[in-house]
């Protein structure tokens, strides 16, 4: 029997409980959820209390997490990025397996060594971006490193969106279906790539300004930007001497555009807060930002002037949809920006109950084969179900919970602070998803002798 402990459960651990529970009978699982509101969980886990339970739980209760790793075998957390820390330290301590969808920080990078010592798995970033897209592009690199292919350029994208049949009005055709205060902050820090052997850096007061056009067969145009540290993933991949190594997140096309405008404005800064009444208006929080008025002209004209946008143009019509330009109360006193806008986008963007969202992943290799040069595109598209099992839901807990399944069956080996970059672990995820799930990347390899000869 494993003992299974998930900590959190979020709006993206959806799917991944329903999997633990599918198979927890079979396998001989018992499973604890701890969540800081665990009444949620209790239509779902009511027919399940056999091998099933729900507890209370709070990260801050140092006491409480210590008691919780120590009845466990395997620990999945699905809390916020930065309490995995303490998880993984007590994981390491009481020598107790962890799997998390998270980015690898560097301090539980630094724990390799222990766990590996505790002879424990530390495994991260098993979920979609980062997961998938790992797991995706290893299978894609060893098959054209076992032709014979020397990879010259490597660049992938993946975004959270709407389905088409849920954009509805909305102009930025998005809503959240993951953590709002990550899609508020996101890209404070200089993106870092490789473009054809020259470094490139974009800081964030540019990078939703320097986008780059994707097209997805079927589903229409995006907006692509650069995507944190690209480099960091050359040595795990194994393309230490690629020329062209890019790393990007997605939105529809115009997002970035209107999203910039937040940017100038100063609506995405976290790092002061205002000291401002929760009754103050919107209205007054932009004027706020600008320069003070000299003549008659409405806020909207003067922050598109302001901005050097057109009046009447989408990105404005996208920020006025918004209520920027309203008497609507900001509603939290004392708020940086960035916590004003979240709180403003949590309501106008909350996915609805008929809603669909959609995840969308390309991967674009490519490589030389006997001196002829080739590019290998990889598309993923998953729409989700409604707004309780979607598809970020599915696409970042599903991975997680297929690695936690194989775990307990004692078919992973590694041990240390490991990403999913080992064939043994992501082709058994990868097979199921797309036997049992139907979540399968649709690929297409063509030959740009012609396009180069032009």
């Amino acid at each position: 029997m494993s003992r299974i402990l998930l900590l959190g459960a979020g709006r993206s651990a959806s799917s991944l409980i329903h999997y633990l529970l599918r198979h927890a009978a079979t396998e001989g699982w018992q499973l604890t959820v701890a969540d800081v509101n665990p009444a949620h969980l209790a239509p779902v886990l009511a027919a399940h209390t056999e091998y099933a339970r729900a507890v209370a739980f709070d990260i801050q209760q140092e006491t409480q997490l210590v008691e919780l790793v120590q009845q466990a075998d395997i620990v999945i957390s699905m809390l916020p990025a930065l309490f995995h820390l303490p998880v993984a330290q007590a994981c390491v301590q009481h020598k107790r397996h962890l799997v998390t969808a998270s980015y690898v920080s560097e301090e539980i990078r630094g724990l390799d060594a222990a766990a590996t010592e505790s002879d424990i798995l530390i495994l991260m970033e098993c979920g979609l971006d980062p997961g998938l897209d790992h797991m995706s592009a290893m299978r894609a690199l060893a098959d054209i490193r076992n032709r014979g292919g020397v990879l010259t350029a490597f660049r992938s994208y993946c975004g959270g969106l709407l389905a088409p049949d849920s954009e509805g009005d909305n102009p930025w055709k998005y809503k959240f279906t993951w953590n709002p205060r990550n899609v508020v902050l996101a890209g404070q820090s200089t993106a870092k790539y490789l473009e054809n052997g020259h470094l490139r850096f974009i800081p964030y007061q540019q990078l939703f300004a320097r986008t780059t056009p994707i097209s997805v067969a079927g589903y229409g145009d995006f907006d692509g930007y650069a995507n944190r540290d690209s480099l960091s993933y050359r040595a795990p991949y194994g393309l230490e001497t690629i020329p062209t190594m890019l790393r990007g997140t997605l939105r529809r096309a115009g997002y970035c555009a209107a999203w910039q405008a937040f940017v100038r404005l100063g609506l995405t800064d976290d790092s002061v807060r205002l000291s401002n009444p929760a009754d103050m208006t919107w209205a007054a929080l932009v004027e706020s930002f600008l320069p003070a008025a000299t003549g008659d002209a409405s806020l909207a004209a003067r922050t598109a002037e302001y901005l050097g946008l057109e009046p009447e143009g989408m990105e404005m019509q996208r920020l006025a949809w918004l209520d920027i330009f309203t008497a609507r109360p900001v509603e939290l006193a004392d708020a940086t920006p960035a916590q004003l806008l979240e709180r403003l986008l949590t309501e106008k963007w909350q996915l609805g109950a008929d809603d669909h969202d959609m995840i969308v992943m390309q991967h674009t290799l490519d490589y030389e084969l006997a001196g002829v040069p080739h590019r290998w595109e990889s598309s993923l598209v998953v729409l989700g179900d409604d707004a309780t099992h979607t598809a970020m839901a599915k696409t970042v807990g599903l991975p997680v919970a297929m690695a936690v399944r194989r775990l307990a069956a004692g078919l992973v080996a590694q041990r240390g602070v490991v990403i999913p970059t080992e064939a043994n672990l992501y082709e058994p995820i990868l097979d199921e998803l797309a036997a049992d799930y139907g979540i399968r990347f649709a690929e297409h390899e063509t030959s740009l002798a012609a396009v180069v000869a032009l």
